[in-house]
């Protein structure tokens, strides 16, 4: 038996198609989804997801948004989702600098509260990436 997951993000759907397991940061902590999980809403936290699917497990770096379980179907509604595979090094590297750049510029108004999302979101696909390429 597989779940159907389906994972979207305000720009596109990143994900959509049956899965054996999910594995993802909640405000509660780190849960598993399993075939005929009880029904669950709750809140993503920022982190790394992991999806098994016949034996092979993708990861993805997550940083927030809602999951809810019903029925054999789940449904994470993400801030932001990217597969480990897809993320830049480079990219992050230079999102991260620009980041820090800003925080030093900005300190206390509101582009300094955006730099530090984004800042987290840079570091956290670094992490990722680099487990990824660390265990290839």
């Amino acid at each position: 038996m597989k779940i159907f997951l389906k994972v979207i993000t305000p720009v596109k759907t990143i994900l959509s198609e049956e899965v054996d397991e999910i594995t993802v940061p909640t405000h509660s902590g780190v849960i598993s989804i399993l075939p005929n999980h009880v029904d669950l809403l709750t809140k993503v936290s920022p982190g790394e997801m992991f999806i098994k699917t016949n034996g092979k497990i993708d990861n993805f770096a997550i940083t927030g948004g809602f999951l809810e379980v019903s029925k054999n179907k789940v449904n994470i509604l993400a801030d932001y989702a990217v597969r480990a595979s897809n993320i830049e090094i480079a990219k992050a590297k230079e999102a991260q600098a620009r980041a820090e750049k800003a925080m030093k510029e900005k300190e206390g108004s509101k582009e300094f509260i955006i730099a530090e999302a984004e800042l987290r979101k840079a570091i956290l696909e670094l992490k990722i990436a680099n487990r990824r390429r660390n265990s290839l």
